[in-house]
């Protein structure tokens, strides 16, 4: 299992008139935290479409427990518990300042050959760097 730890401080701009993350906001948290597990992995979201693989996200659970707050600094914990083939799922739990769970997410991307617009299986590189956590 690979595990990843992000930190966030919630801005303004992603809060209602409560002080609280609008709920749309924990998709981009979602990805941001996805984006830098990927990137400690040694293979950056940039590079990928560089070598011509795309990820589009196929599909995105929310579990929302308690709201986040503007000027809190929230940890993402971005879990892959299976190896990837043709699909990578990541889990997220994130927690506020007081170390409690307030949100749990899942999203399922797929790889996608930029050129042919095609489902493709994981590059090997990301599948053998992977194999160390499992």
């Amino acid at each position: 299992m690979y595990t990843h730890i992000h930190h966030i401080r919630v801005r303004y701009a992603d809060t209602d008139q409560m002080g609280y993350v609008y709920y749309g906001c924990y998709a981009n948290y979602y990805e941001e935290a996805r984006s830098e597990a990927i990137r400690a992995l040694g293979f950056p979201y940039k590079q990928m479409e560089l070598d011509g693989i795309m990820l589009p996200v196929t599909r995105m659970n929310v579990k929302y427990i308690a709201p986040a707050l503007y000027d809190e600094m929230i940890t993402i914990r971005t879990v892959i518990d299976q190896l990837p083939d043709r699909f990578i799922n990541f889990r997220y739990e994130i927690y506020n300042e007081d170390a409690k769970l307030i949100n749990e997410g899942e999203t399922q991307l797929i790889f996608v050959d930029a050129e042919t617009r095609k489902m493709s299986r994981a590059p090997k590189e990301i599948v053998e760097k992977l194999k160390a956590y499992f």
